[in-house]
């Protein structure tokens, strides 16, 4: 990973968010953390983090909460118009409130690992909350040490199931190119081509969107 490109990236987001009049509301990048720290959550989880996740946070930071908005009277047009924010977010602090969240609603409304849409949330160890009620996660199954990143809709939603990256370094690396475009499905969706494919920042929808922005990312 390489995080001077990745710092880089997110200077120019905000740049550029700014030179449209956008809002910037939230820009945290908490140190590294602890090989300590990350044990004891491991412990509190009762299971092993993510490889890559783990990097990320001895190498680059424990907490990064970045929130960008487009102006009021700012609207992209066609597969773009449902854009307007950009809300990447992850705290080894917050991991197993996020996580207690995510099983309460595995327990009160996807209970049954039979049902085809249930069975989306199980297994997953969730580290992002989206906002309403879905969820960005890691997916456990049949992962040793590292683990695909996925989408969990709370609602029916078009995304739910979606890998979003082959792991943690990849998700981020490639969320990024799209400017961390909004959680939600409906934000991101445009930016893949299928549930497996993950984000595509080399996409045609991809580059349109830079290319609108202005943005060299």
């Amino acid at each position: 990973m390489d995080y001077k490109l990745f710092n880089k990236r997110i200077e120019t987001i905000v740049e550029r968010i700014r030179d449209i009049g956008g809002e910037i509301s939230e820009l945290t990048i908490g140190p590294p953390a602890s090989q300590e720290k990350i044990e004891k959550c491991e412990r509190q989880l009762d299971l092993i983090l993510p490889k890559s996740f783990k990097k990320v946070l001895l190498e680059f930071s424990s907490e990064f909460n970045f929130r960008w908005f487009f102006p009021e009277n700012y609207k992209l047009e066609g597969e773009f118009s449902e854009i307007f924010c950009g809300t990447p977010s992850w705290s080894l602090d917050f991991l197993k409130q996020i996580n207690d969240g995510k099983n309460l609603s595995v327990e009160g409304l996807f209970s049954n690992p039979d049902d085809p849409y249930d069975k989306v949330w199980h297994n997953k160890l969730a580290f992002y909350e989206v906002g309403d009620g879905d969820c960005i996660a890691f997916d456990l199954i049949d992962h040793c040490d590292d683990a695909p990143v996925v989408y969990l809709s709370y609602g029916d939603g078009e995304g739910h199931g979606f890998k979003l990256g082959d792991n943690f370094i990849d998700f981020i690396d490639k969320w990024s190119r799209i400017a961390f475009v909004g959680g939600e499905d409906w934000q991101w969706i445009t930016f893949t081509e299928n549930p497996q494919s993950g984000f595509l920042p080399e996409s045609k929808s991809a580059n349109q969107f830079r290319n609108l922005l202005k943005l060299d990312i």
